[in-house]
């Protein structure tokens, strides 16, 4: 495993604070979202961070790698695409499902795997496809999860450290997650660190949150608690961290304040020289593995996965973790019973916020939607009915279009001019005709039979 590229000091870029992030002082690189951006239509903000000097990484959150079905060629594409078009160094992804192909569903959200062998074998064969398809190297991000899943055979710490050892990937540890992890999970971060191959480390996310009933929510829009600061001294006792990124992803606060957050990491990761326990529990200088210091390509262990005796047997846990996953994910957006062994509570839970994240998505993606609805309430009330029979399974701008074209064919919404305009923006984006009013209303009897 190669040597990381030092990044130092960073900050997740956003078009709503692009200005922003261009006046922040001794910024030293920014990460963006893959699937924001077009290779050959960057952003002129982020065109002129570049010809500073500034380094960009690509963040998917798409390729849904701990899904049963391998990753998508195209997919894949355009992330390596996006990688060579910014100059990175690498790219990064994360350890969850977002998808079931069986039925087709979308969840528009990271969500966690089950941490046993299936699963795992699953996600290395996953991650050496992503890993032979990229230009570049790959690194995944542990995730934040509101629930756990029953049955699982592994620690936290044992799958990310199973999951390195077999493929060579890189780490992105979100601290931020570990927190949350706790709140909901009741996992330790601290034996999650203690147990993961730090020299394997990529960088670090540090993110904000909230706490409602009991329930810890990765929101990326609040400020970044003491807590989370604390885990990330946490880690920084034990390795130097190639590189540390505050993520803000709404309710952006004052420049000052973004600053002001950036201060407080680098205060954190330049606190002195990292340390780790020795065997009598006494601090000794970190050292890097011999692995780290070659620079061969990314070192992978023996997988169970790679003679053709076992294909068979990977093939049948790709079967058993695509029923599983397809179980919860159709309880979460389609309403079918909870799998048995989940907690029902957490679950209902995930399921509200999966719906509430999907409303708003779909709302910044068509805002003239509120609009004509009569306002965000409205709207809100609309998509959220139309949600709870209506699953998503082909992206947010095609959920937006279908949500349109279900009213329409309600003949909704009731005031004329409104349904007029929400014709009108349908037709333009469908490019096509809305359904003529005998097919509207053959699809509503159909509909209310089902």
């Amino acid at each position: 495993m190669k040597p990381m590229t030092h990044l130092g000091v960073g900050i997740g870029w956003r078009p709503e604070i692009a200005d922003a992030v261009e006046r922040l002082p001794g910024l030293d690189w920014v990460e963006v979202v893959a699937e924001n951006i077009c290779p050959g239509h960057l952003p002129e903000a982020l065109l002129r961070l570049r010809e500073r000097g500034t380094r960009v990484v690509p963040h998917g959150v798409s390729l849904g790698l701990g899904g049963a079905d391998r990753p998508d060629p195209a997919k894949l594409a355009a992330l390596g695409e996006r990688a060579v078009a910014l100059g990175a160094p690498l790219v990064t992804e994360h350890i969850a499902f977002v998808r079931t192909s069986s039925p087709v569903l979308e969840a528009g959200h990271l969500l966690p795997v089950p941490r046993t062998r299936d699963a795992l074998d699953v996600l290395c064969e996953n991650v050496r496809i992503a890993q032979d398809a990229l230009p570049v190297p790959l690194a995944l991000e542990n995730i934040a999860a509101l629930f756990s899943w029953p049955g699982e055979e592994l620690t936290e710490g044992q799958f990310l450290t199973e999951l390195v050892e077999r493929t060579g990937v890189r780490l992105l540890i979100d601290v931020a997650n570990l927190h949350t992890n706790r709140v909901n999970r009741g996992e330790d971060p601290a034996a999650v660190l203690d147990a993961i191959p730090l020299e394997a480390l990529a960088y670090v996310h540090v993110a904000g949150g909230v706490e409602r009933g009991g329930v810890w929510h990765d929101t990326h829009a609040h400020p970044v608690p003491p807590v989370v600061l604390d885990l990330l001294a946490a880690l920084r006792s034990r390795v130097d961290p190639p590189g540390v990124l505050l993520e803000r992803d709404d309710d952006f606060p004052p420049e000052g304040e973004l600053a002001g957050e950036l201060a407080a990491i680098r205060s954190v990761v330049s606190a002195g020289p990292a340390t780790e326990l020795g065997a009598e529990g006494e601090p000794e200088a970190a050292a890097l593995p011999e692995a780290v210091r070659e620079a061969a390509g990314p070192e992978r262990s023996p997988d169970p996965t790679d003679g053709p005796g076992v294909r068979v047997a990977v093939e049948a846990a790709r079967t058993r973790v695509a029923l599983g996953q397809a179980a919860l994910l159709s309880a979460l957006v389609a309403g079918t019973p909870v799998p048995e062994g989940f907690d029902r509570g957490r679950i209902r839970v995930q399921a509200r916020a999966l719906a509430a994240k999907r409303a708003d998505v779909v709302a910044r993606l068509a805002p003239e939607l509120p609009g004509i609805l009569g306002g965000r309430d409205p709207y809100r009330e609309a998509f959220l009915a139309y949600a709870k029979g209506r699953p998503m399974t082909a992206g947010y701008r095609r959920d937006a279009l279908d949500f349109a074209e279900h009213l329409l064919i309600r003949d909704l919404p009731a005031d004329p001019a409104a349904r007029r305009r929400l014709t009108a923006w349908w037709r333009e984006r469908a490019g096509v005709r809305p359904p003529r009013r005998v097919v509207r209303w053959a699809r509503a009897l159909a509909g209310r039979a089902a």
